[in-house]
This record gives C-alpha cells, structure tokens and sequence, in this order.
C-alpha cells in the first residue's frame, strides 16, 4: 500500500502538531484522500512526494564502462588542461 503525505492547508494557523508539519498516511490507492486532519480536524492537502524507486542493479555495475558501452553511450575521462579521452 502506498504512504501519502498529508499538510495543513494554513499552517500558520490552528493547526495541531501533526498537521502542522506534514505527516503520513498509509492508505489504498482507491481510498478517497484525507480532507480533514484525523487529530484536529482541521482542512488538509495531500502533497507530490518523490517515489521510492530502485533498481536491481546497483549504480556502480549501471555506470560501468562496459554497460554503458552496451547501451550505446560514450564515457568521457577528463585528463586536465580541458582535454577529454574517450574510453
């Protein structure tokens, strides 16, 4: 189930310590979203977060020169003075 993140919408104003910052919620993708703060009741928004992705490669193996070889992209090392070497 995903984990959405929910904020007060005025914050400045008599918002409670949960609402105030931002807090989450574990919820169902077809679960409405919150409207209401579940400890103050006062009026929330869901925020846009950054999803948790990951690969099964690790970023070493995905940036090494033979892979990146096979994907059809040229790696370039700087050797100093503005100069590039291509490997």
């Amino acid at each position: 189930m995903p984990v959405y993140e929910y904020q007060s919408k005025d914050p400045e104003g008599k918002s409670c310590y949960r609402c105030r910052d931002a807090f989450d919620v574990m919820q169902s993708m077809s679960d409405p979203p919150l409207t209401v703060c579940p400890e103050c009741g006062n009026p929330v928004e869901r925020l846009i977060s950054l999803p948790n992705v990951s690969t099964a490669q690790s970023v070493r193996s995905m940036l090494s020169d033979k892979n990146l070889k096979a994907k059809g992209f040229t790696k370039l090392v700087n050797e100093g003075d503005g100069k590039f070497r291509k490997i």
